[in-house]
């Protein structure tokens, strides 16, 4: 396949990687670190709210899963707490079942994020009695959850219906996750509810499995952001760091290093391009194909980039103070979340 981001994706990544820039979201985060789980800067809710991020994927205008997808990679990069793909899927889905809150999600007057049930530990339960859904059990881990205002269910019923329905936060039960990731809040949500008619909707058959994979692709590129920033750094401080009178970045071992990441991350972006494609597309089988070769190369691509950076870095790698372990953090957590690794090639080999 045959594929390149257009001079718009180009200048739209340049644009968001400026503004996170400027408004560093790492620094912003050092201050309360030991304070509780990051939340999300009313700055960059704004920025993305009057941005018109947040409605990307919506019919008025129009976006792509491409398009999206650079802006993910930059937010992964900068170690960013704002949970947009969730935010801009949400909104998609509540212009799919005309849900009257619409409006306020896509301007950031309220949060709207979605959640599913575990893929690999299914405990999230759903049935229909009569013309009510009764919905119990607990979510996937959710990031930006606890600075939600609603949570957008999707669920599996018992005879097979897929159904959503949106429900305020102050109607589950909200916990929090102490997880390795520093840099956003992870929390699930206990569910026990009978919901009536008007407050849950049927959706079409597929549509599941098509958030699964949204999901999936966006937790990815998140990690192949984080990445792409430890290359950087990794190269940068191979330059400046000196052992026998020579920068270490001369040495063939780390120079090897070096030039493995990079393909990683490069192969690891390329098969994510080929997934939001995919996903702009109508041919499941596809899709599927493509956002488990994705996820699964990157998956462990990301994590022993992770590790190589680490090792390049030496002793100072460690340290608190350096950024080095926050974004190691980062894609270890998402290697863990909306499938495995191990998941998504032993779906690859069965699609």
């Amino acid at each position: 396949m045959d594929f390149a981001l257009s001079d718009e994706q180009v200048a739209l990544a340049e644009t968001e990687r400026a503004w996170l820039a400027k408004n560093d979201p790492l620094l912003v985060r050092r201050p309360t670190i030991d304070d509780g789980p990051a939340r999300i800067p009313q700055g960059a809710l704004r920025h993305i709210a009057e941005s018109g991020i947040i409605g990307l994927l919506t019919s008025d205008l129009g976006g792509t899963h491409v398009d999206l997808l650079v802006l993910c990679e930059e937010h992964g990069r900068s170690g960013s707490s704002v949970p947009l793909a969730e935010l801009t899927i949400a909104c998609r889905l509540l212009e799919q079942i005309g849900h009257p809150t619409l409006e306020d999600a896509a301007s950031g007057e309220s949060l709207t994020v979605p959640a599913v049930g575990s893929l690999e530990a299914p405990a999230l339960h759903a049935g229909i009695e009569g013309t009510s859904l009764r919905l119990h059990g607990t979510t996937a881990p959710v990031t930006g959850l606890v600075d939600a205002q609603r949570v957008l269910i999707l669920a599996s019923t018992t005879d097979g219906t897929e159904v959503a329905a949106v429900v305020s936060v102050d109607a589950v039960t909200i916990r929090t996750l102490e997880t390795l990731d520093l840099t956003r809040s992870w929390a699930v949500a206990d569910l026990d509810l009978t919901l009536d008619t008007g407050e849950w909707s049927a959706v079409p058959a597929g549509t599941l499995a098509f958030i699964r994979d949204e999901l999936a692709t966006y937790r990815s590129t998140d990690a192949v952001g984080a990445a792409s920033r430890l290359l950087d750094l990794t190269v940068e401080y191979a330059g400046q760091r000196t052992q026998f009178d020579r920068p270490i970045g001369s040495f063939q071992a780390v120079k090897h290093h070096c030039a493995d990441m990079a393909l990683s991350v490069e192969a690891s972006r390329a098969a994510l391009w080929a997934a939001a494609v995919a996903l702009d597309g109508t041919d499941l089988e596809v899709r599927t194909r493509a956002v488990s070769a994705a996820a699964a190369y990157a998956g462990e691509g990301t994590s022993t980039t992770a590790q190589t950076a680490l090792q390049v870095h030496g002793g100072i790698g460690f340290t608190w103070e350096h950024d080095v372990h926050l974004l190691i953090r980062r894609i270890k957590v998402d290697e863990l979340l909306d499938g495995s690794v191990r998941y998504h090639r032993r779906r690859l080999i069965s699609a």
